[in-house]
Parts: structure tokens; C-alpha cells; sequence
């Protein structure tokens, strides 16, 4: 039985090879991977420390190309692989373009669509934008929902998704965090990019910054550069902040920020040197969804730059905190961790709410008993 796993950017990768592996070797399925490619060096870089080298490469991603010709153009392509391929159902991951026109073309063929990452809501379509309508789409094609927790199997019962087709799993970046982190403790070298700058900022709180959502262009990304300028102005702090290349996070950091000595503005990093940069790390300031799920799995306090976030887990076992962009909020909340040993304690030994690594075996499992049936 054949499952064809779909799948375009660096977190769908992050997330989904634990999932190849364990499809891999799962006796009775036949594995082929198709990669969009809809972020091209981002991706690369997990195929690689991951070994993963697909049967299909769309290449998709062009410069500068609208939300619709990108899903215009992974629709047609994904429907071709597909019609050639012939699967017996269709995996896709979280919330990406990718994912929704993957699922949508498989539903065009009527070929089962498993979601990995399924039932994750802000309860805002703007927010993340377009993620949060992406993941909307593909919940009524889906055949097999794989929830990261209680709560988002719930946000699908909600939804009158089937229960019996809704599975707790546990979220794969779990998985692909502790076998990285041991990837990495084996072989140093993997991560030694980061030497220098652990020599450099020896014995200053370290906070790692990572920042890239599209309701954060302009005003807010902004605020946040002002923000990380003002953390960087205290001695006993340094700031490691790999920049998303995309021009509306580059530009305004460049014009705000220039070069300071407390902060090592990067480029950005490959999977086993950011995990090393987790490690390292006394508290983290993103903007991102998947960080929120790693970063509390080493212990890490996560201060969400976003309104919402369709993580609330997080949030509420007090292992991430919801700051928003503005400039002081994100300045006063990082003051508070760093100089309040109560206040970060509490996030620090808050519980884990997102798994215990063996999601992706979990899946397998599952859809071996699904496709078999």
C-alpha cells in the first residue's frame, strides 16, 4: 500500500521525517515523499541532516510570487504527481500552502488524506495569516486527523470532524527534537557553527529572538527591532537573532538595529545548529509556532510575539506567554524574566503539554491499521 508524503517547507520537514522514517519501516507501506520546495534553502537543510532525499522535487518557490499563483501553481503540480503516482492515501502536515493544496487535490481524486498536526485553532482567520484558514480547508477532506493534544482533538470534535477518526498523538517536533539533540551530542561538529558566539556571549543571559510572521510587517516588526535594541542596551544580556531572509523582517532589523555589540544578528540556521541554539538559550522571543512546541521541551520560557495563537496549550500550562509586538510589553515581559527568578522558575519547570517523542511511531501505526483495512 502506497502513501505518498507531502510536504514544502523547513517545519513541514522538521516535523514529518520522524513520520518518513517511522512509515519506512512500518511492514505493508510503501513510502514516496514529494517536496514543493516552497521554501527552497530552508528546506534543503533538513533533507540533509535528516538523510531524506525525495522522489519527487517540484521546485516550486519563485521570487516574490502571490498566495495565489503559489496555489495555483501547487495544485495543478501536486494533482500530476498524484494522477502518476496513484497513492493509497496522502499525508500532509500542519497548516502551509502545501498541506491545504496537497489535501485539496487529493480530495479531487478521492484519495484519503491523513493530517499530521490537525486541530490547531486561533479562532481568527487573520491570525496566522493565511495559516489559520489553510488548516480549515483541510479538515473536512481529511480521512485521519493526527491531533498534537486534548485540545486539539476537541477543536475538531467541535467541528463535527468524526471522533472516531480523530487520533491524540502527541506533535512529531518532539520526536525530531530529541533525535537531532542527539545527532548533535554525538557529533559536535554538526552544530560547531555556533562556537564563536557561545565564546563570545560566555556568561550573559542569552535570548534567542526568531521572528518572521506576516501580521508582524511594518508597524510591528518595528516595534520589535526597537524592542531587541533596548534588551541589548543591558550588560548582563546578549541576544542571538537568526534573521528570516524574507526583505520585511531584513530591511527594517538593518534600519533599526545596525550592528550592536550585544546582539549577533545571523544568518539563518540549519536544524541541529538551531536545537544547539535552543540549548543554549535562557529564554526565547518568537513569533514562530513551532518554537513554542520545541523551546518548552528543554525547559525553555517562551514569550509568543502574536495576538492569538493556535497553540494554547502552551499558554496555559504556563510554559509560553502571549506578548503581542508592542515594543514595551516585550521589553517589560523579557525585564520580568530576567530579573525575577520566581516568575522564570515558573516557566522554566512548567509541564510539557506537546508529547513524549514517539509521536511519529504512533502514526504509523495507525494509518498501517487504516490502509490496511
Amino acid at each position: 500500500m502506497k502513501v505518498l508524503v507531502i510536504f514544502g517547507t523547513r517545519p513541514e520537514a522538521i516535523k514529518l521525517f520522524p513520520v518518513v522514517r517511522a512509515l519506512a519501516a512500518t511492514p505493508g507501506l510503501s513510502v514516496r515523499t514529494c517536496v514543493t520546495a516552497q521554501h527552497r534553502g530552508l528546506l534543503d537543510q533538513v533533507l540533509a541532516i535528516a538523510d531524506l532525499v525525495p522522489d519527487i522535487d517540484l521546485d516550486i518557490m519563485e521570487p516574490g510570487q502571490t498566495l495565489d499563483r503559489l496555489t495555483a501553481r501547487l495544485l495543478t503540480g501536486l494533482g500530476e504527481v498524484m494522477d502518476a503516482e496513484r497513492p493509497d492515501m496522502v499525508l500532509v502536515q500542519g497548516d502551509t500552502a502545501t498541506a491545504m493544496a496537497g489535501a485539496l487535490a487529493g480530495y479531487y481524486r478521492k484519495i484519503p488524506v491523513a493530517h499530521v498536526e490537525a486541530g490547531l485553532r486561533s479562532g481568527d482567520i487573520y491570525h496566522p495569516w493565511p495559516e489559520e484558514v489553510n488548516r480549515r480547508i483541510v479538515a473536512p477532506i481529511a480521512a485521519l486527523h493526527f491531533a498534537p493534544t486534548e485540545t486539539a482533538a476537541a477543536a475538531l470534535r467541535a467541528e463535527t470532524i468524526r471522533p472516531d477518526t480523530i487520533h491524540m498523538t502527541g506533535n512529531t517536533v518532539i520526536d525530531a527534537l530529541h533525535w537531532t539533540r542527539e545527532r548533535v551530542a554525538a557529533d559536535p561538529g554538526l552544530a560547531a557553527g555556533l562556537d564563536a558566539i557561545a565564546a563570545r556571549f560566555a556568561g550573559k543571559r542569552l535570548i534567542l529572538v526568531t521572528t518572521h510572521r506576516r501580521e508582524n510587517f511594518g508597524d510591528g516588526m518595528g516595534q520589535i527591532a526597537r524592542a531587541i535594541g533596548r534588551i541589548a542596551e543591558r550588560d548582563d544580556v546578549a541576544i542571538l537573532f537568526p534573521v528570516h531572509p524574507n526583505p520585511n523582517v531584513v530591511s527594517v532589523m538593518d534600519a533599526i538595529l545596525g550592528d550592536r555589540a550585544n546582539v549577533a544578528r545571523i544568518e539563518p540556521l540549519d536544524y541541529p545548529h538551531f536545537v544547539r541554539a535552543l540549548g543554549m538559550a535562557d529564554i526565547v522571543l518568537t513569533d514562530s509556532g513551532g518554537v513554542q512546541e520545541e523551546a518548552p521541551a528543554l525547559g525553555k520560557p517562551v514569550l509568543v510575539m502574536r495576538e492569538t495563537t493556535e497553540r494554547p496549550e502552551g499558554v496555559a500550562a504556563g510554559t509560553a506567554k502571549l506578548v503581542g509586538s508592542g515594543e514595551d510589553r516585550i521589553v517589560s515581559e523579557i525585564f520580568t524574566l530576567l530579573d525575577d527568578n520566581a516568575a522564570y522558575a515558573a516557566m522554566a519547570h512548567a509541564h510539557n503539554p506537546y508529547g513524549d517523542g514517539h509521536a511519529a511511531a504512533r502514526i504509523a501505526g495507525i494509518i498501517a491499521h487504516a490502509v490496511g483495512r
